[in-house]
């Protein structure tokens, strides 16, 4: 089976790239899944409802969060009745699951959402939190297991591929939405450590530049607002997947709004 995954979704631009895009790629590329991280969907802060059911009906089959998977209160019934999971590692008690079970082509897949420490909100460890899951999931019969690892340290995300990567099918990392240029499969695990936003390119991690600006110039922090116009980018990376649960090959594209894109393979370790 072929996976796609889409890296963080920020605002108008992000959800414009998807409907206008997603379709005709998973018809091209011959995509079967496609994973998708919602937390700046809506107007680069959380997932509101209607946005939820605009990305859903593009294409995407189930969403992934982070550290702003909470902004939109409207979401937290959502939990209950549309394919949308947290981070696992929050306290036990949060509203929401960190794991969603599926079949595709009849073949049971498992799509784990993790947070890690650095620059984060309060949260269990996501390192041994994730390794009970996965051995439930493997005494369940799971052999095909994907992993959204939302951090803005490249060494937790690159910790957990050398602590998994004869345990899981991939480890997609998101959060920073800037992309990372060394997908690669090792021992049979696609890896990446940031897949890199879907929206504006020629902001500053998506956004207007003036507040980030601003800040970085006096400490005064203002509201970052997603730009109305922007040249925009669609980043996903694509993966298929054995019986096993193995990697075979996987791929990033870079799919730009005047049509362009760009493919590049992953390295194979």
């Amino acid at each position: 089976m072929k996976i796609g995954f889409i890296g963080d979704i920020v605002g108008k631009p992000g959800r414009d790239m998807i409907s206008s895009n997603l379709s005709n790629l998973k018809s091209e590329l011959g995509i079967d899944f496609v994973i998708a991280n919602y937390e700046n969907a809506s107007h680069g802060f959380g997932l509101s409802s209607k946005n939820a059911d605009e990305l859903f009906q593009s294409g995407i089959d189930v969403m992934t969060g982070g550290n702003h998977s909470f902004d939109k209160k409207e979401i937290l019934p959502l939990f209950d009745s549309l394919p949308i999971i947290r981070p696992l590692n929050y306290p036990d008690d949060t509203v929401g699951s960190g794991i969603y079970e599926t079949t595709v082509n009849d073949i049971k897949i498992a799509i784990i959402n993790l947070m890690g420490y650095y620059c984060m909100p309060m949260v269990d460890n996501p390192f041994t939190k994730v390794i009970k899951t996965i051995d439930d999931l493997e005494n369940s019969g799971y052999k095909h297991i994907i992993i959204d690892m939302h951090a803005e340290a490249t060494s937790e995300k690159n910790a957990l591929l050398h602590m998994l990567k004869n345990r899981v099918s991939s480890i997609m990392g998101t959060h920073t939405h800037i992309g990372t240029d060394d997908l690669m499969v090792m021992n049979g695990c696609c890896y990446v450590t940031d897949v890199g936003l879907t929206g504006c390119m020629d902001g500053i991690i998506g956004m207007d530049v003036k507040a980030p600006i601003k800040r970085f110039l006096n400490g005064i922090s203002e509201y970052f607002d997603v730009p109305k116009e922007c040249k925009s980018i669609l980043q996903m990376i694509i993966f298929e997947l054995d019986d096993d649960g193995r990697t075979i090959e996987a791929k990033k594209v870079k799919l730009f709004d005047d049509g362009d894109m760009i493919i590049t393979n992953a390295v194979c370790i």
